[in-house]
């Protein structure tokens, strides 16, 4: 089992507080897992077996709890007097109305509350209301690649590398003997998240619509789309749509964790842009599970990775626009800003002049980082050339 320790650690920071602490992410990124193994740590710290209750209720074993009401009363009923309860509930948007049980147990002063999802729409609507203030999301993502490397003892870093590029990290998944039964498992999680959390939603979903969509997406990471474009796109391939459709499509994937979105930053004007975003898949398994073998953009490949170890290191993201240039990221944490370029190689003259001439138009002094997979670290004049694995293992 792969530790986890960034998510291990802000789980022990917020033990015994009174907030809730709800785990998110795509499904099979290792959200139950991290509670197993905080669980573990809380026993091995003196806490005893009957002051944690733990629900998975994705186990047909806990079909008796229906509603909210069974929820409370079950766990109400093993509460310990004069000790902290600590009450783990996972991928609990399987329970209706669940928040109103959690806000009853909430203000129970010997409660100390986990939960996951795979579904921002739990966090949205009624819960949103109702616990406003009361609880802290904890993103969780698949496997990082430091996180990735950590299982690899007869790789380099470079084959290693290259490994994760192709086949992802999601935890179980980096473990299967075979490629048949890697590309069944990956394409099994995606399928369940078309199916469970987006499908199951809509009165009227198209299976095969939503599947072209998250494939469309895949392919075309870091290119700037519209719902108007992958419109256009589906229907002159024959599966026609409109523009509501798509869009509706899109928000429905991004709230899956599938896919996240990155709206533009204009730098000039220091204002946000809702329209022409980009889409990151959350993990290249993706690629596998939605176009087979079809041969990558090894620069968008490289650019996605670097998008979602971004979102894991806490930042804001965002595609930075100065007039006709584009920087591909611009990531805010606590209101300080770096700059981001990102490129296979500049190996070529032309290449890094042209990599590197966005940054020149940029008036502030925040850092700027050139990314590549190219040996060596390198400052030029303030622009830092980094090599990615180097960063990836910071």
């Amino acid at each position: 089992m792969i530790p986890r320790n960034s998510y291990l650690d802000k789980l022990e920071k917020l033990r015994d507080k009174q907030i809730i602490k709800v785990l998110t992410g795509v499904r099979r990124c290792g959200k139950s897992t991290i509670l197993e193994l905080f669980q573990k740590n809380l026993l091995n710290e003196g806490v005893q077996e009957n002051q944690i209750q733990a629900y998975n209720f994705e186990d047909l074993g806990l079909s008796e709890i229906k509603d909210y009401l069974d929820l409370y009363q079950t766990i109400n009923s093993k509460l310990l007097p004069n000790k902290m309860n600590y009450i783990f509930l996972d991928e609990i948007q399987a329970i209706p109305h669940f928040e109103k049980a959690v806000d009853s147990l909430f203000i129970k002063k010997n409660v100390d509350l986990y939960l996951t999802g795979s579904n921002a729409f739990m966090l949205s609507g009624e819960l949103a209301t109702l616990l406003s203030g009361r609880y802290l999301e904890i993103p969780v993502f698949p496997l990082s690649f430091k996180e990735f490397q950590s299982s690899r003892t007869n790789s380099s870093l470079a084959e290693s590398f290259n490994t994760y590029l192709d086949q992802g990290g999601f935890p179980f998944a980096i473990e299967l003997p075979d490629e048949n039964t890697y590309l069944s498992y990956v394409q099994g999680i995606v399928n369940t998240v078309l199916v469970k959390d987006i499908l199951a939603r809509m009165q009227r979903g198209n299976a095969s619509l939503l599947e072209q969509i998250a494939a469309f997406l895949t392919d075309t990471a870091g290119n700037l789309v519209t719902a108007a474009k992958i419109s256009n796109k589906l229907t002159s391939k024959g599966m026609k749509t409109t523009n509501m459709t798509v869009s509706s499509y899109l928000d429905k994937l991004v709230a899956a964790f599938l896919f996240y979105r990155c709206d533009r930053f204009d730098l000039a004007g220091k204002k946000y842009l809702q329209t022409n975003s980009k889409y990151y898949a959350v993990d290249p398994a993706l690629r596998r599970a939605l176009l087979g073998q079809k041969r990558p953009n090894m620069g968008s490949r490289l650019e996605n990775v670097v998008y979602m170890e971004l979102k894991r290191r806490g930042y804001e993201v965002y595609v930075g626009t100065l007039g006709n240039k584009e920087v591909d990221f611009v990531a805010i944490h606590d209101g300080v800003r770096k700059y981001f370029q990102v490129s296979v190689s500049v190996a070529e003259d032309k290449t890094y002049q042209r990599e590197i001439a966005p940054f020149f138009e940029i008036k502030d002094n925040y850092p700027k980082v050139l990314l590549t997979q190219d040996p060596g670290n390198f400052n030029d004049n303030g622009i830092q050339q980094v090599n990615v694995i180097d960063w990836l293992m910071e």
